[in-house]
């Protein structure tokens, strides 16, 4: 049965570069026991005899062949900006120099 102490909860969390305080190791590392132990419990039951699989459901992807399709010209795509430079959209400058 899988206990999960405070300390690894905490190492666990540096780790990760999460700041936990002492209410959330507590919390946390009963919640990961619980985890821990229901995955343990699935694995005792899980048979050797089925193969691993992604989906139960013999599924496969309904494709079609791409069709080329023309799109718009630069002049169209730049027919309703407020304001073009050198062919392109112009947007004021929201970040500043150097950032």
């Amino acid at each position: 049965m899988p206990d999960i102490s405070r300390d690894e909860v905490a190492h666990l969390a540096r780790l990760s570069r999460l700041a936990l305080t002492d209410a959330e190791l507590d919390e946390f590392s009963g919640q990961l026991d619980s985890i821990l132990n229901h995955v343990k419990a699935v694995s005792e039951v899980a048979a050797d005899d089925v193969a691993p699989m992604a989906n139960p459901n013999a599924v496969t992807n309904v494709t079609r062949p791409d069709e080329v399709i023309p799109g718009l010209s630069p002049e169209q795509a730049l027919s309703g900006a407020p304001l073009v430079e050198e062919g392109r959209f112009s947007v004021p400058q929201i970040l500043g120099e150097g950032e």
